[in-house]
């Protein structure tokens, strides 16, 4: 398993196929195909994996979502650096998430456990719907989950942060993004659509067809502008903080 709070790569092969829902002749593959760094060999030759091999993995399912074959995911892949920590690859997979639609898919009990590494507690449930990664049904057994935000919430089930502290930052972030969304969206409907685009676009549904086509086209970029806004924010905050270089 992996040890808390260290980047050590303590995963064997069955463990990182369990964690990421995969099987490990898939996790070979990928492998043999350069899709994801080869393991730290330790004693009796057992390869052992790392948290940037889960993060990988969760990159190279989002990219699937959304229909890329494997050929164009080994060219994205290939672009970015090979020691990626895993906040990155979660940053990067946070992008891609951002250009499809939300989506729920059931999951049972079992299926998380083998998500999170170990059988999870009533608490750690509650974690993670407080964090919206998840919905409980009428099933005590069965769930409704949000991929985009589960990688997420498994990962923040061993940060020593109690239950009230999550719900109180995640209503921070909503309100904030919400308020956000909001003024981009009017910056976007007055400056960027505008009223002579609104006239020249035509009407009815040509006129929502040109919409959505520039909504759609804009809106990985405003997010990665989030991102790296907010990234920056973070950084100048921790060092005020610290007193020091936070980098």
């Amino acid at each position: 398993m992996t040890t808390p709070g260290t980047e050590e790569p303590t995963l064997t092969v069955d463990e990182l196929a369990a964690r990421a829902g995969v099987t490990v002749r898939t996790i070979r593959f990928y492998s043999t195909r350069g899709l994801l760094p080869p393991p730290v060999i330790g004693p009796r030759r057992v390869g052992h994996y790392g948290p940037e091999h889960l993060s990988r993995l969760a990159l190279i399912e989002q990219l699937q979502r959304h229909g890329m074959t494997l050929s164009a995911i080994e060219r994205y892949l290939s672009q970015l650096p090979q020691d990626l920590s895993e906040d990155d690859l979660a940053i990067h997979r946070t992008l891609v998430a951002s250009w499809g639609p939300d989506a729920r898919e059931e999951a049972t009990r079992e299926q998380l456990d083998r998500r999170a590494g170990r059988e999870l507690a009533e608490e750690d449930i509650d974690r993670l719907a407080a964090l919206d990664a998840l919905e409980r049904t009428d099933d005590p057994d069965r769930f409704r989950i949000d991929p985009k935000v589960l990688h997420l919430g498994l990962r923040l089930l061993d940060v020593p942060i109690e239950l009230e502290t999550i719900r109180t930052a995640h209503a921070v972030v909503l309100e904030h993004t919400r308020s956000a969304a909001r003024e981009l969206s009017r910056l976007f409907r007055d400056e960027v659509w505008g009223p002579e685009r609104d006239h020249e676009s035509g009407s009815g549904p040509e006129r929502m067809r040109a919409k959505k086509s520039l909504s759609a086209h804009m809106q990985p970029l405003v997010v990665e502008a989030l991102v790296i806004a907010f990234q920056r924010s973070m950084k100048h905050e921790l060092r005020a903080w610290y007193g020091q270089d936070a980098d």
